[in-house]
């Protein structure tokens, strides 16, 4: 059974910054991109960042230089650091883990920065 647990939301002020965490279990953490993507109310969720792997990544134009995507295997986590927070950065976060043969999302987690 596949859990991905999200933690590291909350609420911080436009410039500042959080750390997501996404703990995976259930999977064999190699073989999966994972990736985090964020969704508002009445928009489509869309990707933040991905991260092969091979340590490959890539990132939503809107987070590119402020926000980074890291796996630690030993620990079957995979973080997003998010930099100079702005206020279109408020949503929920989700984590994804996705290979060929599945899909998997986590429970998500609330970001609200303030202005």
């Amino acid at each position: 059974q596949v859990q991905l647990v999200e933690s590291g939301g909350g609420l911080v002020q436009a410039g500042g910054s959080l750390r997501l965490s996404c703990a995976a279990s259930g999977i064999i953490f190699s073989r999966y991109t994972m990736g985090w993507y964020r969704q508002t109310p009445g928009k489509q969720r869309e990707l933040v960042a991905e991260i092969t792997s091979g340590g490959d990544t890539n990132y939503a134009d809107s987070v590119k230089g402020r926000f980074t995507i890291s796996r630690d295997s030993a620990k079957n986590t995979v973080y997003l650091q998010m930099n100079s927070l702005k206020p279109e950065d408020t949503a929920v976060y989700y984590c994804n883990a996705r290979a060929w043969f599945g899909n998997d999302w986590g429970q998500g987690t609330q970001v609200t920065v303030s202005s």
